[in-house]
């Protein structure tokens, strides 16, 4: 079956109000820029993003926030390092605007690849007597505690690849592939935006990192040019 679609748009046309979408990427590695720009053109509100940071490098990301469209967030580095620094994401937060959880990094892409692998939760150490554990269920496994974390199945995943197919075989580039693969997994519907899309049979089965099966859309965009940092946003850099 031929996955590629002619356009970012119409890739991510039937985004609904409400829906949760997963934003791979890990900062500015990897992260699906075209597909998160055509989303904020789209409009769909009171979303739910998985997303590793929330506009700290991944820029695009508060283009959805600056629309109002995000209800809630779910992270693992939401804020800037220096407490000096608020970011657009904390503003709204601080406001009661938008929602938040955050989960370590173990945890957050093990609850990705559980919804994927079609596993309800799972027990872990991490967070155990801390208020990461709060309203969680709590067991003990030979004499040590452990949390129970639930899966997480979004509707909607977008990710980047460096090579793809019309299969919805996606190769990424060294640290790109990061959360993109357990996020492709997880979700009900995954889109990749593709630098390079190649034939039927160019791409080494041995070389696919995720294969067509979790793919339902691909389309090709242009390589992202990004020159910033986690620290300094394009608007400072221009300063």
């Amino acid at each position: 079956m031929n996955r590629a679609y002619p356009s970012v748009d119409e890739a991510i046309a039937d985004v609904f109000d409400n829906a949760t979408i997963a934003l791979g990427g890990f900062f500015t590695a990897g992260s699906p820029i075209r597909l998160t720009e055509a989303l904020a053109n789209q409009g769909a509100k009171n979303l739910t993003i998985i997303v590793q940071s929330v506009g700290i490098g991944n820029w695009e990301v508060n283009m959805l926030l600056e629309n109002r469209q995000v209800r809630k967030v779910i992270c693992n580095y939401p804020f800037f390092r220096s407490a000096s620094r608020v970011s657009l994401f904390e503003q709204q937060l601080r406001a009661g605007e938008v929602e938040c959880e955050v989960y370590p990094l173990g945890t957050f892409i093990e609850k990705l690849r559980a919804g994927g692998a079609g596993i309800a939760g799972f027990y872990t150490p991490t967070g155990v007597g801390t208020l990461v554990a709060e309203g969680k269920e709590c067991r003990a496994f030979n004499g040590k505690e452990y949390l129970l974390e639930l899966a997480i199945s979004p509707d909607f995943a977008f990710v980047h690849a460096y090579k793809g197919d019309p299969y919805g075989n996606l190769v990424y580039r060294e640290t790109s592939r990061n959360y993109n693969p357990e996020m492709a997994m997880s979700a009900n519907i995954t889109i990749a935006e593709v630098e390079n899309l190649v034939g039927p049979g160019e791409i080494n089965p041995d070389q696919v990192h995720t294969p067509g099966i979790f793919v339902q859309r691909v389309v090709k965009v242009d390589r992202p040019d990004i020159d910033v940092t986690i620290e300094v946003s394009p608007e400072e850099m221009n300063t």
